[in-house]
Parts: structure tokens; C-alpha cells; sequence
């Protein structure tokens, strides 16, 4: 479990493709006393496994499945990703429960300053609709941010220069393909809400 709140980047060494899978390796700027082999940590938002610890670069396994899913497939040598520690049970809770299972992926179709702010706009696919609201929560390459407007088939956040200048975020362009992962509690809500359609409600269970 993470809070979207991203520590710091990571730099992209190789990626390595076999038949059996795709080996991921970054040079971290994380601080890593204490990391072992085993550890989770959110790459981009994803949740990976540590499977090699070198000094200050780590190694990831991934799954077909994960490749396929995320924007993993576009990184190259050199490419930046955003890296979070997973939560532990004290830390302040300052983003959103990220679980780092990511949903799509979507282009950025909007990416400009605006004032002192930014604004960053993202294709939304019709079938994640039902999980998007204002001021609800996105996790976007692993950021935890704030809706500010769902557009049909798009939606839109405003970023403060703080996290433009510490995530990813300052190395995107328009066109440029983006992790997301929807809102958990959106997610439960609408399951329950089915599953509330064909149970008849009794108060006195």
C-alpha cells in the first residue's frame, strides 16, 4: 500500500527482455538502509517486487501482464520514474490509499503552465468514467492528486510547481502515456452498489 506521495525519481538503466520475462533496473535516489530483496516499491505507481539491490540500483521482474498494462513497454535508458516506499502503519497519511495495481494507461493530451500553476489534461476511457469525480482522487504515474474536472473522455488536474519540479512530471509531453489507478473506495462503493441491486434491504439484519 502507498499514499501517492512520491519520494523521488529513479533513472532507468536497462531493460532486459527474455523469454521467461522483462528485468527492469534503475538507479534510485532513494535512501536505501533498510531495503531488502523482497521489498515492494512503487515505480511510476506500480507495485514491484526488489529482486537485486546494487548499491544504489535496484532490480525489478515484471509481469506480461504488468508490461502490458502500464507504460513500462515506453521506458528506455535514461527514462524518469517516480519511486515510493511502500506505507508503513505510522506514517502520516498525507496522499490517498494507492494500492499500486495499476488500471490503464492514457495519453497526455494537455500539459502547459497556467499562472503559477499547471494544468494537465488525460484521455479518460468511457469505462473508467463511473470512477471519476471532481475533487475525487487519482493516482497518475503514481501522484497522488486531485480531480479538478471530468470531461467526457478526458479529465483534468491542476499541479502546484512543487510537484511538477519533483516527479516525472517535468520531463512529459503531450502525447506522452501515463499510469493510472482509480480510486479504491470508488471502486468498492460501485461493488457494493451492485451487489445492493439484487439483495432486498432488511434494517433489521
Amino acid at each position: 500500500m502507498f499514499t501517492g506521495l512520491v519520494e523521488t525519481q529513479g533513472t532507468i538503466l536497462q531493460r532486459i527482455e527474455s523469454a521467461q520475462s522483462v528485468r527492469l533496473q534503475l538507479q534510485s535516489h532513494l535512501p536505501l538502509e533498510g531495503t531488502r530483496i523482497g521489498d515492494s516499491i512503487a515505480v511510476n505507481g506500480c507495485c514491484l517486487t526488489v529482486v537485486e539491490i546494487e548499491s544504489q540500483n535496484l532490480a525489478f521482474d515484471i509481469l506480461q501482464e504488468t508490461d502490458q498494462r502500464t507504460n513500462f513497454k515506453a521506458l528506455k535508458p535514461g527514462s524518469i520514474v517516480n519511486l515510493e516506499r511502500s506505507l508503513r502503519p505510522l506514517d502520516r497519511m498525507g496522499g490517498h490509499y494507492v494500492t499500486g495495481h495499476i488500471d490503464c494507461t492514457a495519453p497526455i493530451l494537455r500539459w502547459e503552465a497556467s499562472g503559477r500553476d499547471y494544468l494537465l489534461e488525460i484521455a479518460l476511457d468511457p469505462s473508467f468514467q463511473k470512477w471519476m469525480i471532481p475533487k475525487g482522487s487519482i493516482a497518475i504515474d503514481g501522484i497522488s492528486l486531485t480531480v479538478s474536472a471530468v470531461l467526457g473522455d478526458r479529465f483534468q488536474v491542476w499541479i502546484i510547481p512543487h510537484t511538477q519540479e519533483v516527479t516525472n512530471l517535468a520531463t512529459k509531453q503531450t502525447g506522452d502515456e501515463v499510469n493510472l489507478e482509480f480510486d479504491m473506495i470508488a471502486k468498492y462503493t460501485e461493488k457494493i452498489w451492485i451487489a445492493n441491486q439484487f439483495i432486498p434491504y432488511n434494517p433489521t439484519v
